[in-house]
Parts: C-alpha cells; sequence; structure tokens
C-alpha cells in the first residue's frame, strides 16, 4: 500500500513508520502524500484508538524535507509544495484521535514539524530536534511558524527560528517541546505503553477532550458525554470495582 511508510496496526494502536532510513527518512512530496493516506485510513478506522508515528533505523525521526525537490521550487510551486504539507500535518493535529510521536534521532524541519503537529512528543536521549530553514535560507513551511510559539512561547520560538540552532533532547524537555525523554533502547516501549494506556479509555470521551482542549465547549462535550454508552459503562464498572469495556458509543 505504501512506497515510503510503514503500517501496522495492534491492540487499537497504529504504528506508522517514516521509511526511507539511507535519506535520514527525509519527507519528500510522495512520502508526504502518502502519510496523509494513512492518516485518512486511521481516522476512518475504528479499530485505531491511538496513532504511534515513528522512524525507520536509529538515526532520524526525519532529518527535514528533501532538498533536492526544494532547490527547484519557485515562487508559484514553493506556495503549493507549502500548503499541499500543512494540509497532511493540519490532517494529523485535528485527527480526533491521540498521534504520539515516537522520536528517535534527527528531527530537523519538516520532521521537528511533523512532532509538532502530533499530540504528545516522546523523544530519544539522543533525539536532536530544529528549524534550520534559515540557514538555508527559507522559513518553516509546514506549520512551524505557528506550532512552536503555541508549544514554546514566542520568545524561545524565534531564538530556535531565527538561529536556526537545534536543541537536545533534554534542551526540548526543558522547553516543552517535548514531553518525555526516554533511553533509546526503550523508547518504543514507552511510546505503546502511553498509547495503549489511552486507548484503554473511552474513544468517545478521548475525542471530546482533544476537542475540548482545541477550544470546543466544554460543558456541552461533557453533556454530549454523560449521553454515551461508554459513560453508562465507565460509571457502572466503577461501582461495581471491575475495569470498563468501552466500545466507542
Amino acid at each position: 500500500m505504501y512506497q515510503h511508510l510503514l503500517y501496522a496496526v495492534q491492540d487499537f494502536v497504529a504504528t506508522v513508520t517514516l521509511n526511507r532510513p539511507s535519506v535520514r527518512n527525509a519527507l519528500n512530496v510522495a512520502m508526504v502524500e502518502e502519510l496523509g493516506r494513512a492518516f485518512e485510513h486511521a481516522k476512518q478506522d475504528p479499530e485505531v484508538r491511538v496513532v504511534i508515528v515513528t522512524g525507520s533505523g536509529e538515526k532520524a525521526f526525519a532529518a527535514g524535507a528533501d532538498i533536492g525537490e526544494i532547490a527547484i521550487l519557485d515562487e508559484t510551486s514553493g506556495t503549493e509544495f507549502s500548503r499541499r504539507g500543512q494540509r497532511v500535518f493540519d490532517t494529523i493535529e485535528s485527527l480526533g484521535k491521540p498521534v504520539i510521536a515516537a522520536i528517535n534521532g534527527y528531527a530537523l524541519g519538516g520532521g521537528c514539524e511533523l512532532a509538532m503537529a502530533c499530540t504528545l512528543r516522546v523523544a530519544s536521549e539522543s533525539a536532536v530536534l530544529g528549524q534550520p530553514e534559515v540557514t538555508l535560507g527559507l522559513i518553516p513551511g509546514y506549520g512551524g511558524t505557528q506550532r512552536l510559539p503555541r508549544l514554546i512561547g514566542r520568545g524561545r520560538a524565534l531564538r530556535l527560528l531565527l538561529t536556526g540552532d537545534p536543541v537536545t533532547a533534554r534542551e526540548a524537555l526543558s522547553l516543552g517541546l517535548v514531553d518525555v525523554v526516554e533511553p533509546s533502547a526503550s523508547l518504543m516501549v514507552r511510546a505503546r505503553t502511553l498509547a495503549q494506556q489511552i486507548a484503554a479509555n473511552a474513544p468517545l470521551a478521548v475525542k471530546m477532550c482533544l476537542e475540548a482542549v482545541s477550544g470546543g465547549d466544554e460543558a456541552a462535550f461533557f453533556g454530549k458525554a454523560c449521553a454515551t454508552d461508554d459513560m453508562k459503562e465507565g460509571t457502572k464498572a466503577f461501582l461495581e470495582k471491575r475495569a470498563p469495556e468501552f466500545r466507542g458509543r
């Protein structure tokens, strides 16, 4: 189904793996298009409650966009290039299901933007993140100028954007750019444990939490949650002192 990705589902968790290790999983146009299809599939699949996105190999999550493709762009094609990627990353951000970035190495440029489009970010101790576009005469094109200030604040974001300096995983944690730092050997274990913990909860309630945090009416979502079968099951299970069985209804 995919040339540049690996896609698998197990126990309500989909894992999307960027699979161009020979070029440190650089995001070319074809890979971005495949990401869009993969996440649309995950969005529609009732067997998927959480998505993990990571990179193949040990060196990189995604070391950036494919510079060979960018070098030939002009103003018109560059604008469309940017908007095409933004549409895909917006899909990831607004999926309605949590997306966990398991950052296993370099996450630069478009790779950092992909991680920022995810709901949560778990980084290996060897991870390096940054937006180095200004060193190439560019600016971020896949939402980096918008998401980075929202995550770490305007001043800190501008320092990274204007210098192009990368940060280590520990620095990223202190800035709020990543949520967890884990030894490389246990990165995917930690990401999957987190994913499974979320997947065990009521899917509709998880979706409503995401929407409420994004600016929705909390009271209205609370009311909708009260009308779900999952709420009835969850409260009943609590009173009966047993684990709930949520069905997303």
